[in-house]
């Protein structure tokens, strides 16, 4: 086989799986796995971003209280966020925009997406918000709430807490909309999922992309 047929084939079957959570993978880190069907089997790898190209620690959801058509999927990150590429939707316009490694398929991810990086990329030790957890989207799929301890502190060093790739203790945006007035996101302190920040408030975003299983 000739050098420049084995370089296209390489180029088109992608990376090797990823195996731990947190390694660099597709541009960014492997944040575990969805099932968009919602039945327990996998179809995508999660990829997050890296904090220094692909997270804005300050921009809003929305520069007005006002619904927006074609975000209310809990897993449909891409097309939530493609549904808002433009300038008075900053946060999804801020990681539509964004080239990472090569990749330009990043996007503002589906609440359900935003859950599975805080469970598997929780930056610190706190107890966990029990009255959230479900999520069917989740690979495995979780029919339960979080325990106090479980998810623990990510097992992946870059993520913990002070460290380079850590989620800030805080609040990030996700791309489903909740009302015409509020969007749903997560405190990556302690998984605590809410609807009250209106869009125009300032808080986090972090892109994601999508590589097939």
């Amino acid at each position: 086989m000739t050098g420049i047929m084995q370089a296209v084939i390489t180029s088109f079957v992608g990376a090797a799986a990823p195996t731990t959570i947190g390694q660099a993978f597709g541009g960014g880190f492997w944040a575990g796995q969805i099932s968009t069907a919602g039945n327990g089997i996998a179809d995508y790898n999660l990829v997050i971003a890296p904090v220094a190209s692909g997270q804005n620690t300050s921009i809003k959801w929305k520069t007005s209280n006002t619904s927006t058509a074609g975000t209310s999927s809990v897993i449909d990150g891409p097309t939530n966020s493609a549904n808002m590429n433009n300038a008075t939707h900053p946060a999804a316009q801020f990681c539509e925009g964004l080239t990472i490694g090569g990749f330009s398929d990043w996007y503002m991810p589906a609440k359900n997406e935003l859950e599975v990086c805080y469970y598997n990329l929780k930056p610190t030790t706190a107890s966990n918000n029990t009255s959230f957890g479900t999520n069917t989207n989740a690979v495995p799929s979780r029919s339960s709430n979080y325990t106090s301890g479980t998810p623990a502190q990510t097992s992946a060093t870059d993520f913990k807490t002070g460290n380079a790739e850590a989620f800030i203790a805080g609040y990030y945006w996700s791309s489903t909309e909740y009302s015409a007035t509020y969007a749903w996101a997560l405190f990556f302190n302690n998984g605590y999922q809410t609807t009250i920040l209106s869009k125009t408030s300032n808080s986090r975003v972090r892109a994601v992309r999508r590589v097939a299983v």
